[in-house]
């Protein structure tokens, strides 16, 4: 029965309790089980084939082309297992989906950010490999996720993001009773003068599993909040879904071109006309 075994080698994944067969090659990949009742809508058709803990699978078509979704819960260890065991049953492709703090001024609530590296303030890559390892997004992926956010006519941003452990003193909030450590109120400042773009919490430790394992992987973020500004709202979470919704289909449509062209790697001489 799933969930019986810890044996890594068992065909059906012991946390997501899902098997050979049961996702697409490309998964998206949002925090929030409840994201799943936003994302399936936009797709063709889909069929949940596991719900286990905060992992919730989906798989179905978007515009013709395979796609799945998996909650990952908060975090990177979390998202690290889902990428561990999604990687085990056939998926090469991750692109997180989720909400975001932008750190810039010129970020609105309900735009997106497309990372295209991240800060590993998180402590899950740590325990992969060595701290000076970067954390980046796989070239293609970031250009489908562009070209979707334009076919789209969405506000986006590209650039760095920091994914950290902790969502109040790691993001310099004040924990319980206000609690601050030392290093605290510097986090932000900090990030902003080094132009780092966003603050999350799963992005960095998917990317680098994603180049450990010689995967693919991104992300795409909408902001809820603006930490120079104030401004929060929840918005903007439908546009990250069809924004990496469609780059999946752009993805597939590179892979075609790139196939008929006889080139390894997608390049501006290619067209998707």
């Amino acid at each position: 029965m799933p969930g019986d075994s810890e044996d890594p080698n068992a065909e059906v994944q012991y946390h997501l309790e899902v098997g050979p067969g049961d996702v697409a090659d490309c998964v998206l990949m949002p925090g929030n089980p409840e994201r799943l009742d936003k994302i399936t809508p936009i797709w063709d058709d889909h069929e949940e084939v596991a719900s286990h803990r905060e992992y919730r699978t989906a798989t179905g078509t978007y515009e013709g082309e395979p796609i799945s979704v998996t909650s990952t819960g908060i975090g990177s260890p979390s998202s690290a297992i889902a990428v561990e065991e999604l990687a085990r049953v056939g998926a090469d492709t991750f692109i997180r989906v989720g909400s975001c703090g932008g750190l810039q001024a010129d970020l609105d609530v309900g735009d997106l950010v497309i990372t295209t590296g991240a800060v590993r303030q998180e402590g899950t890559s740590d325990e992969y490999v060595r701290e000076d390892y970067p954390a980046v997004a796989d070239p293609e992926v970031v250009q489908a996720l562009v070209a979707a956010a334009e076919r789209l006519g969405y506000d986006y941003h590209t650039g760095i993001t920091m994914s950290a452990d902790s969502f109040y003193p790691g993001q310099s909030r004040p924990g319980f009773e206000g609690y601050e450590q030392p290093e605290s109120q510097r986090i932000v400042p900090g990030l902003q003068e080094a132009n780092v773009e966003n603050i999350e919490m799963e992005a960095a430790a998917i990317m680098t599993l994603a180049n450990l394992y010689d995967l693919r992987a991104g992300a795409v973020c909408s902001v809820f909040a603006n930490r120079e500004t104030g401004e929060f709202r929840t918005e903007g979470e439908t546009k990250a879904a069809e924004t990496a919704s469609l780059a999946v289909k752009i993805l597939a449509e590179m892979e075609r071109v790139k196939a008929e062209a006889g080139a390894d790697t997608w390049h501006a001489g290619l067209s998707l006309d």
